[in-house]
């Protein structure tokens, strides 16, 4: 417990800094999930702007790097923690295909994805962590 609760603490401070910079957001911000870890800040990986075309997805910062993935069907996406905190790569819901063991700093997690479809998912240490697999045709 005395190990993770310095970089939550920096965790929290960055986000409440970041928000007293930042003006007012444009649009009602989305709902926490209820999933939501009481003690922790409710964020999302998830950019929000347009999926990039990569096959690579980083996890640091707590946070999915980039938040929205596009590939084609037949792709393999690679997940790489290089956090200091463990993560894992889960589907959301019970029916999704990703299943990841928990990742330490320098494990990574490979999946093909061979059905076209937008496969969304978080790690389940970490709930407010969230992001996207788009499969293309």
């Amino acid at each position: 417990m005395t190990k993770t609760l310095g970089p939550t603490i920096l965790l929290i401070a960055a986000a409440l800094g970041l928000a007293a910079c930042s003006a007012p957001p444009a649009a009602t911000p989305a709902k926490a999930p209820s999933s939501a870890m009481p003690d922790m800040p409710s964020m999302t990986a998830s950019s929000g702007g347009p999926a990039v075309a990569t096959d690579a997805v980083s996890i640091k910062d707590f946070a999915f790097a980039p938040g929205d993935v596009t590939v084609k069907a037949g792709a393999t996406v690679t997940w790489r923690n290089e956090d200091q905190d463990p993560h894992t790569v889960t589907s959301t819901g019970n029916a999704g295909p990703l299943r990841s063991p928990t990742l330490n700093k320098g494990d990574t997690y490979r999946y093909v994805f061979a059905t076209p479809g937008r496969y969304e998912y978080l790690c389940t240490i970490h709930p407010f962590m969230t992001a996207t697999v788009t499969v293309t045709p």
